[in-house]
């Protein structure tokens, strides 16, 4: 007896993991998310860690996670793994006031935020290349097509160059 299996989300050349309650605005963990997306994961890894930025140590532990999932649980090879997704969003929000003068208080906001990163297993490109070269015996055109002319205004002419007092007196000798 128990709850049924959730259906899988992912592809089956992906794997996930989320850090929940990190303790930073979204805004800034973006700053971290957007530095990492697209790259590979050994290269994110290394960018996590050399990272000024404190939340980066967060990152680097959730991306870890995600290439543990993926090694472990869905069979993928790790040095074939990209950073597909690292999507950033909001979480709870502790509200606390601050005293100010005269008996009044202002509102302080200390916002959490979670990351969500999403790792794919990619071919090599090598592999890639391969499959997509075109077949022997075709061979493409060498000629340019025929495009038309941009739109606009017409070319100006440029301005005849000035001609100094030297080159004028001899082309008035010239012609005399």
């Amino acid at each position: 007896m128990g709850k049924e299996a959730r259906a899988r989300v992912l592809k089956d050349h992906q794997a996930m993991a989320i850090g929940r309650l990190i303790r930073i605005s979204p805004r800034k963990l973006n700053l971290v998310a957007q530095s990492i997306r697209g790259k590979r994961a050994e290269a994110a890894l290394n960018e996590l860690t050399f990272s000024r930025k404190r939340v980066a140590g967060a990152v680097k532990k959730v991306l870890q996670s995600a290439i543990a999932n993926a090694e472990n649980n869905h069979d993928l090879d790790v040095d074939n793994l990209v950073v597909s997704q690292a999507s950033v969003g909001k979480n709870l929000v502790m509200k606390r006031f601050h005293a100010r003068a005269r008996g009044r208080g202002a509102g302080i906001i200390k916002p959490f935020s979670q990351i969500t990163i999403v790792v794919e297993e990619i071919k090599e490109k090598k592999e890639a290349t391969e499959e997509k070269a075109p077949a022997k015996g075709k061979k493409a055109s060498a000629k340019k097509p025929a495009g038309r002319k941009p739109a606009g205004p017409p070319a100006a002419k440029k301005p005849a160059a000035k001609t100094t007092k030297k080159a004028a007196s001899k082309s008035a000798k010239e012609n005399a």
